[in-house]
C-alpha cells in the first residue's frame, strides 16, 4: 500500500537562542492545501491587511504553477504534454528557464537525477496502490529502456519528448520553484521576516521580526517521533529528501520511491539528505539529485557549489559539509 508522510520537518518555531530585540510586528499564518500537501506561511508585519494581502498573493502564484507546469494537474503544459500524440509544447521565457535547469542538474549528477523516472516508479505500483510482488527484471527493463532526459529536447522554445521516452514528471522541482516564486511575491510585498513551507521545500524571508533565526528541527529518519538536530536559517531555503516520504510496502518490506536508475531498485545507501542553499527551487532539485550520487562526491561538488548539505547514511550515520550546522 502506498504511504505519504507529510511530517518531514518539525518546524520549532519558538526556540530562543539568546537576546531578542522587541517588535511592533505581528505574526500572521496561513495554510492552504497545493500541490497535494499543506503549504503553510508565517509572515510578521505591523498592518494586518497588508500581511494577507502579501499571503493572498503568493499562494495565489503557487496555485498558478500548479496549474500551469504541474504533470499530474490535468491540461497543465506539461500533462498535456504527456498525453499529446504530437510529443512537443511551445514553452514560454519561464518555462524554458526552468528545464534548461532541470538540465543542469541533470548534466551535473551524470544522469541520476532525471525528471523522466515515472516509469520505474509505476513499475514499482507508486501509480496504484502497491503492487503484490516486487517487480520482474524484464518489468525493470522495460521501464528503464522509456527513460532518459537525454531524450528530452529543449529547442529554442519547444519541449520535444524523443519517442523512447514515455513522460516528464514535475514532482522533483516544481514545487521548491513554486516556494520561491512565493518568496519573491512576499517580498515585493514588503514582508521582510516570513517562512514558507511545503514540508519537503521551505523558504525563508530574513529571520524571525525579534532578530533570531528560523530554527527547523530535522526529523531523524529511523525514528519519526525524535529529532536529529536543529537548524538556524536566514534569508535561506532548504530541500529535503528521505527514504520515508514515499513508500510502498510489498509483502512486509518498504520501498521507497527515490530509485537508482543503475539497478531500477530505490536508492540504498542514504535514508535522508537535507539541502541549504540560496534557492527554494535549486535546494529541491540537489535533495533528489544527491540523493541519488556517491556520498563523498556529494560532499566534494557542495563545497565547490557553497551549498549545506546533511546526509543520514543506511546505517545511521551523519555526514555534513563543513558549513552545515545542526545543534
Amino acid at each position: 500500500m502506498k504511504k505519504i508522510i507529510f511530517l518531514l520537518l518539525l518546524i520549532s518555531m519558538f526556540i530562543g537562542c539568546g537576546k531578542e530585540k522587541i517588535s511592533n510586528e505581528k505574526k500572521y499564518t496561513e495554510e492552504r492545501f497545493l500541490f497535494g500537501t499543506y503549504i503553510q506561511m508565517i509572515v510578521f508585519s505591523e498592518n494586518k491587511e497588508k500581511a494577507e494581502n502579501a499571503m493572498n498573493a503568493a499562494f495565489e502564484k503557487i496555485d498558478e504553477l500548479d496549474r500551469k507546469y504541474n504533470s499530474k494537474t490535468k491540461n497543465s503544459i506539461i500533462y498535456n504534454l504527456n498525453h499529446s500524440n504530437e510529443r512537443e509544447v511551445k514553452l514560454d521565457d519561464e518555462g524554458i528557464m526552468l528545464f534548461n535547469e532541470v538540465k543542469k542538474i541533470y548534466d551535473m549528477s551524470n544522469g541520476k537525477y532525471d525528471v523522466t523516472i515515472s516509469p520505474l516508479l509505476d513499475t514499482w505500483g507508486f501509480d496504484k496502490n502497491g503492487r503484490e510482488n516486487i517487480p520482474s527484471n524484464q518489468e525493470i527493463q522495460d521501464a528503464l529502456s522509456v527513460i532518459g532526459f537525454d531524450k528530452v529536447i529543449i529547442d529554442n522554445d519547444k519541449l520535444i519528448l524523443n519517442n523512447s521516452v514515455k513522460e516528464i514528471d514535475t514532482g522533483s522541482f516544481l514545487k521548491g520553484y513554486a516556494v520561491e516564486k512565493a518568496k519573491e511575491i512576499l517580498e515585493e510585498n514588503g514582508i521582510k521576516n516570513g517562512f514558507i513551507s511545503s514540508i519537503s521545500s521551505i523558504a525563508t524571508i530574513g529571520g524571525k521580526a525579534d532578530g533570531t533565526p528560523w530554527k527547523i528541527g530535522v526529523q531523524n529518519p529511523s525514528d519519526l517521533e525524535k529529532i536529529l538536530g536543529i537548524v538556524e536559517v536566514e534569508n535561506k531555503s532548504l530541500g529535503i529528501s528521505g527514504d520515508y516520504q514515499t513508500y510502498v510496502e510489498i509483502k512486509g518490506k518498504k520501498y521507497h520511491h527515490i530509485m537508482d536508475k543503475n539497478t531500477g531498485y530505490p536508492v540504498e545507501d542514504k535514508k535522508l539528505v537535507v539541502v541549504i542553499c540560496d534557492s527554494a527551487f535549486q535546494a529541491d532539485m540537489y535533495s533528489t539529485a544527491f540523493f541519488n550520487m556517491n556520498i563523498e562526491e556529494v560532499l566534494k561538488k557542495a563545497e565547490l557549489l557553497n551549498i549545506d548539505v546533511l546526509i543520514v547514511t543506511n546505517m545511521g550515520d551523519i555526514k555534513t559539509t563543513k558549513s552545515f550546522k545542526l545543534k
